[in-house]
Order: structure tokens, then sequence, then C-alpha cells
């Protein structure tokens, strides 16, 4: 057999086990029960018949007022969110029904918001705490950067030596995540907040209240809560979603979202869908090219 062939054959081996490595690592640990660690948060009831200047910690709201509120959390990113650091915790429901165990990364982000049009192309970088499974990992993606690519490094023997190029949309990047890497990050968690609570501005079966004074990331927060009082059957349908709003910052900085509980009756437990949460966020911290570029001598890409 020629050198030529040989060499063929040992790149053509190579990428197979490159392949088959990467799905195993990218895999979610989902063949296990997960435990859902996230539930519904308990408030105090409401009193709609409260005095105003009585100023009760639990109030009724609406849609309008939610999407108001979100609308200025969007405002003041356009004209002040350039970038951000912040600890990153998420767990998701598979479209398969399955639970992840929760995730938590460090994230760098340069938001689309930092140019007047605020189309500037959007980059991340994250690097993975937990699960033990992931614990190591870093990607890169930007808008503008490696053809659209994830760069992705590996903090296991297989794959520790090299960098994988994947696409956000594709098989391996999308395995057990309900979105890609592209809608990670403040701004589309309230452009999707905006998205989703358009659709019931005038829905008479959900109702709204919120919480003042809601501890979140030791700062005093307020806790929105929206409830649908039956199935939507819309994408994304929720019977209870909870919003956690800075109004200091005017940042949106945590969405939960829990579905029905179980149809025969079993259980009431509400199952956990998507659990959002952006801790220890710094704001404009001043990231340049080099906190995105893969020879960084910071990260540990080959």
């Amino acid at each position: 057999m020629s050198l030529k062939a040989n060499r063929s054959r040992w790149l053509i081996l190579t990428t197979v086990m490159l392949l088959a490595g990467a799905a195993l690592v990218f895999a979610n640990p989902l063949s296990r029960d997960v435990t859902q660690d996230t539930a519904p948060t308990v408030t105090e009831d409401v009193n709609p018949d409260a005095e105003v200047a009585s100023m009760p910690r639990v109030r009724p709201s609406s849609i309008a007022e939610v999407l108001q509120l979100a609308g200025e959390a969007k405002a003041n990113m356009s004209s002040s969110l350039e970038d951000y650091t912040t600890r990153f915790v998420k767990q998701e429901r598979n479209p398969d029904g399955k639970l992840s165990e929760k995730s938590e990364m460090s994230l760098k982000v340069q938001t689309r918001m930092r140019n007047e049009s605020d189309d500037a192309p959007m980059r991340i970088y994250m690097k993975f705490a937990r699960p033990e499974s992931s614990a190591g990992r870093e990607v890169i993606w930007g808008g503008d950067l490696y053809d659209g690519n994830m760069a992705v490094h590996e903090n296991t023997m297989l794959l520790s030596w090299k960098t994988l190029w994947l696409d956000p949309d594709g098989m391996l990047a999308m395995n057990g995540q309900r979105y890609p890497i592209y809608e990670i990050g403040l701004v589309r968690l309230v452009e999707k907040l905006i998205e989703r609570g358009s659709e019931d501005v005038n829905n008479p079966d959900v109702s709204v209240t919120i919480t003042r004074d809601h501890e979140f990331d030791s700062a005093a927060c307020e806790l929105i809560r929206v409830t649908r009082q039956t199935p939507s059957g819309r994408e994304g349908d929720f019977s209870l979603a909870e919003v956690v709003y800075d109004p200091e910052r005017l940042l949106i900085l945590s969405y939960r979202s829990f579905g029905w509980p179980d149809a025969e009756g079993e259980s009431k437990e509400l199952p956990l869908l998507e659990s959002y949460e952006y801790r220890d966020l710094k704001t404009n911290v001043g990231l340049s090219e080099q906190d995105f570029d893969v020879s960084n001598p910071e990260y540990q890409f080959p």
C-alpha cells in the first residue's frame, strides 16, 4: 500500500475517533434519573385589596407591566451594555423530556449592543465548572469569528490535544441542548421574554404577581411570577414562569419555567422545563479581542 494511501487511511481513522470521542463528551448525562433541584419559589399570598401606601411585598401585576419592564431593560442594555462577565447556571429538559444535570460555567460576552445600531457581532467565551463530565471544557464562538464555528477544547485524555471546530447548529453542538450557543446571554433573555409575553398580553388565563425585596445573588430584586391556568399549546408552553428583575441595574438576571403536573394525578410537582441564572455579574469590564482568541495564553486551547 502506498504512503499516500496509508496517510489517507490514518486521517480517516483519526477523524472517526475524534468524532466518536466528541459525541461521548458532548452527550449530556441523561441516561440516569436526574434530580430536579430547582422548584418554584414560595411567596406570600397576594392581597389585591391592600392599600398602595402599605407597600405589600407581593402585589398583583399584568403582562403589560412585565413587557414595560422588559422594554426598559432592553433599552438600558442598548444604551449601556457593551460586555460582561458572569457565572451562568442552567438546567434544561431536552426535547425528549429528559432533565439534564445542572451546568455551571464562567462566561465572557461582548453584546450586540456595543455599536450604534445594536448589530455588532456577538462573541462568547465559556469555561465549564460542572457537571464533572464537562469540567474544564472551553468554548469560543463569535458571529464574526472562525467562519461562525465554535472552537471547543475538551479537558479529556482523548481530545485535550485537539481543538474541535463545530457548527453551533450541528448535531454534536446541539446534543441535549434546547438552544444553540448564540441564544445565550442577557440580551436574548430579554428579547425572548418580550416575544413570549406579547402573545399573552390580553390572555385572561394568565395572571402575574411581583414580589419586591426578593434576594438574588445578594441583591434586592423583584420576582415576577407568571401563572397560566390552561395549556396554550404553543412552543415553550408553561404553567408557571419566574423572572428575576434587578430594578437598580434594569437587568433581568434569571428565568425559570415549569410545565404541568402529571396528567395521571400521581404527582402535583411542576416539572422544570428550563432554568437560567446569571450570577456574579460584572458589566462593561472592557473585554478585548484576546478574550475571544484561541491563542490567548490564559486558555488551554492547543
